[in-house]
């Protein structure tokens, strides 16, 4: 593909500037010229043509023109900063359309296990934590990986309390479902073997004795976790500057948060407040399963007290079911475990019908959680109850994870205008597949694990979101496995299941003009057009220009948030 925009008829690009100067302002011949330009360059627009320029013009943080060299000269008066790209890749901003800042950025600053592999490491590790931190009431954090523990998770106490046996340890596995702590955690907790099993989880226990291993499964968490001290918003607020500044980093200029409270939101707004929020965000409200209808009207109050300039609360989170791992996943035929459990569904599938109508009726997208083929069943089922009750109301609701979706459910995300949110970087076979989940599944399901191709040729709008901290939120790294379906960082040889990958173009429209959709900022970002606001990314290197296991090197050097850098240096390029 040529990255040249030589073939841009001038007609167009002429179109684009008189378009731009009607919408936003004078040119330079009215005095008002860019405040800033880049020439030079290889700029992939993703609009509906997918067309390539040469030059972007920025006034006021917004675009103003989009085409040639020679053209953008009209745009460039005595004030304007002009940047010379020398042909680098520039693309909008990257989108991110689900994912955990706040609470990512919390763990990086508590005992972080992200990037380790072994119970070994771990425990050195939360040793080294426990020992730097001597006045902490409770040791928390988490990252850890399910597969260091074998099927099942099952994390026992006695390792943690080898290591801190004085004081309470709680800590997420890195899939945020699992949750380790120690025997003082326990007792905290009041949890005993007669304690049951809430219904949204389960206590692993020793088959003998009844007694808790120390691994909390979804809903069993909160035993422990209602225990703990609350997280002050001083801690809040600077997990959120380090994630934004993290993510900024990646080109990333935009979130679907996935799981927002009010203290978060109030931590979104104060940061916007000051003008150090650059991104745009989407808070996806958090359902509360024990609760029914009765809470929607809260959360039209935390809509209407909280969306105001890049802060927009207009989404509910879902969560249908667990994961694969722990066998918390719903499907629709049993795991090939000896209770032959299908999961949990977290909500009612009747009932999870009439949350969606009424939250559909009052104008909130809905954002699901569904990783097995019955949760996603469930979940589409409510988008066609509210379809048949409402009418299409255009709220694009969206089921994200979707790692084993039946067939027959394939056509129903078109037909029903779900936006499929795949989160790419698990769709290779590591051990949390090939250890964790296939042995429990058998190999004709196996086969079929997010499908992200099928769903593609199928004509429904596919966005990608990263879901960190359970994954890396390098949309570069994510995207590689997208096309590959290798680990992005050469952890196998063999692509798993590859005729479900996609076209670098594909991804690439998942990462921002589709999570643009699915955010609802389509009409403002997600492309390179006239009249939108002005987020960008400058590349090291050419997307289209490079073997596709070189992608995940690729940096960000510039990132722009509404024509202001964010990351990077305009002067060093």
């Amino acid at each position: 593909m040529t990255q040249s925009t030589q073939w841009l008829p001038r007609a167009v690009a002429l179109f684009i500037t008189v378009a731009a100067v009607a919408g936003c302002g004078r040119d330079k011949a009215g005095t008002d010229a860019a405040d800033l330009a880049l020439t030079g360059g290889r700029i992939y627009t993703v609009d509906a043509r997918r067309s390539w320029a040469e030059a972007v013009a920025i006034r006021g943080g917004r675009i103003v023109f989009v085409g040639s060299d020679e053209d953008a000269k009209a745009h460039i008066g005595p004030d304007t900063k002009v940047v010379e790209l020398e042909g680098r890749l520039v693309m909008p901003g990257f989108q991110d359309a689900h994912i955990h800042p706040i609470s990512a950025g919390l763990e990086a600053q508590s005992c972080d296990l992200n990037g380790l592999e072994t119970v070994e490491e771990y425990l050195v590790v939360i040793k080294q934590y426990a020992d730097a931190h001597p006045d902490a009431a409770w040791i928390t954090g988490g990252g850890w990986l399910m597969s260091a523990f074998g099927p099942g998770a099952l994390a026992s106490r006695k390792l943690l309390d080898g290591v801190v046996p004085d004081r309470p340890v709680y800590l997420s596995s890195a899939d945020g479902h699992t949750v380790w702590v120690n025997t003082k955690a326990l007792e905290v907790a009041g949890i005993t073997n007669k304690t049951p099993d809430p219904p949204d989880g389960r206590i692993d226990r020793e088959p003998k004795t009844g007694t808790a291993v120390g691994s909390l499964q979804e809903g069993a968490s909160d035993l422990v976790a209602s225990k703990m001290p609350p997280v002050s918003d001083e801690q809040r607020e600077a997990g959120l500057r380090y994630a934004v500044k993290y993510l900024n980093g990646f080109g990333i200029t935009a979130i679907q948060d996935a799981s927002v409270n009010e203290e978060d939101l109030k931590t979104y707004r104060k940061l916007d407040d000051a003008g150090d929020l650059t991104l745009h965000v989407i808070g996806s409200i958090w359902w509360e399963r024990e609760q029914g209808v009765e809470q929607i009207e809260g959360m039209k109050r935390l809509r209407s007290e909280y969306t105001k300039g890049h802060v927009d609360a207009g989404t509910v989170k879902i969560m249908q079911d667990g994961v694969m791992e722990n066998y918390t996943a719903a499907l629709l035929e049993p795991y090939l475990i000896p209770s032959k459990s299908r999961g949990i569904p977290m909500v009612d599938p009747e009932k999870l019908k009439t949350a969606v109508t009424q939250l559909d009726a009052a104008g909130f997208q809905v954002h699901f959680h569904a990783i097995g083929d019955a949760a996603i069943r469930q979940s589409l089922d409510a988008v066609e109850a509210a379809r048949k009750a409402n009418g299409d109301l255009g709220h694009r609701h969206h089921i994200s994870h979707l790692q084993l979706i039946d067939a027959a459910d394939i056509p129903r995300f078109r037909e029903l205008g779900v936006v499929a949110n795949f989160q790419p970087l698990w769709a290779y076979a590591d051990e949390y597949i090939t250890e964790l989940t296939i042995p429990f599944l058998g190999p004709e399901r196996s086969a079929h694990m997010y499908p992200i191709g099928s769903v593609q040729k199928s004509g429904a709008r596919v966005a990608f979101g990263s879901d960190w901290s359970v994954s890396s939120p390098n949309p570069f790294e994510e995207m590689e496995t997208a096309v590959t379906r290798l680990g992005a960082l050469g952890e196998t040889t063999e692509p798993f299941l590859p005729e479900e990958a996609i076209t670098l173009p594909e991804a690439i429209a998942a990462f921002t003009i589709n999570a643009a959709y699915t955010n609802r900022l389509d009409k403002d970002t997600g492309s390179i057009e006239a009249g939108k606001s002005a987020d960008l990314v400058v590349l090291d290197r050419n997307l289209f220009e490079i073997p596709a296991s070189e992608m995940s090197d690729v940096k960000a050097l510039v990132t722009l948030f509404e024509g202001k850098p964010v990351h990077g240096d305009l002067e060093a390029l």
